[in-house]
């Protein structure tokens, strides 16, 4: 008999994504689609992204069909909503819920419903080799996106994690901040990547930078409006790349200062698209003492194979 495996799906603002886990917890396909993006836009809205995941999915979907062919699902799992809260809810999320429902009851198969931040957070602990026994302990975690800038205490579960916030994006989240400053420069959207590889080139001092963060929560509109003055006045875009990094990578590291003034040995797991940035987590890696974990992009930047490890959690459990 063919080995069991565990399929995962998510359908973010960002990107279309399935991936498969066998039954030992490896991840055998992360397969992804990015949304696209027209030149100079900044995003897309809702019904857009809706739009794009039904024509995404089934090309991922056949793509899916040729990685079963030496496997036997058992169970399938999906990420229903942005976050395990009340009010947490986005269109984009429905695209997935179809597709996850159809497939489950075209092969009878138990369906596993999770927040896109908790698959974030599994594609995390297995990107980063974190040791296996942090899956029984608690943590802190780092969700750093275009949607989301938080600062969670997570507690594992049996078949995933309880989220408790502790710190948060005030108004501008870091990828959004990202992305606009970039699109300004000419950058195609999402503009991380373009941005880091802008920054390593930069050879000149960098301005000084001062962060606002209170509480453990942060504010980052202001990050926009400097960035594109530094531009205006300079036209240095590696300077106002590396500038950008700079400013995310000092608030990210006043906030971990907050929540390890409160839980000085809580072990530190980054996870977003944002922290796909090598910048960003080598300087953090730097300044941060004990346990610091940072993913490969892969599975830091949205996927479906955090989902997809949940889905064999919660079927095992």
């Amino acid at each position: 008999m063919a080995e069991a495996c565990y399929i995962g799906i998510d359908t973010s603002n960002y990107t279309t994504s399935v991936a498969v886990a066998d039954a030992s917890g490896r991840v055998i396909a992360n397969l992804k689609s990015p949304l696209p993006v027209k030149v100079g836009e900044r995003g897309l809205r809702q019904s857009d992204a809706v739009f794009a995941h039904t024509k995404n999915l089934p090309g991922l979907l056949d793509r899916l069909g040729e990685v079963l062919q030496d496997y036997t699902p058992v169970a399938v799992g999906v990420s229903a909503r942005p976050r395990d809260a009340a009010d947490s809810y986005m269109p984009c999320f429905l695209s997935g819920l179809v597709a996850a429902h159809a497939m489950a009851a075209e092969r009878r198969l138990p369906i596993y419903e999770f927040s896109h931040q908790n698959g974030h957070i599994m594609a995390a602990l297995y990107g980063s080799g974190a040791p296996e026994d942090l899956r029984q302990r608690p943590f802190g975690a780092f969700h750093v996106s275009g949607g989301t800038t938080e600062m969670v205490y997570v507690t594992p579960t049996v078949a995933g994690f309880d989220v408790s916030l502790c710190g948060e994006g005030l108004d501008l989240h870091a990828g959004q901040a990202v992305d606009r400053i970039g699109v300004a420069m000419g950058l195609s959207f999402p503009a991380g990547p373009a941005l880091e590889l802008l920054a390593m080139q930069n050879d000149k001092p960098i301005p000084p930078v001062r962060v606002s963060v209170k509480d453990g929560s942060c504010h980052l509109s202001g990050l926009e409006n400097l960035a594109l003055k530094l531009y205006a006045e300079t036209e240095d875009k590696p300077l106002v790349a590396a500038f950008v990094l700079r400013f995310l990578t000092d608030t990210l590291h006043k906030m971990a200062l907050h929540l390890r003034e409160r839980y000085p040995t809580l072990p530190l797991v980054f996870a977003g698209g944002v922290m796909s940035n090598r910048l960003i987590a080598a300087e953090l890696r730097r300044r941060l003492p004990g346990e610091v974990y940072f993913s490969e992009p892969a599975f830091s930047a949205d996927n479906a194979a955090g989902i997809a490890l949940l889905c064999r959690a919660a079927a095992e459990k």
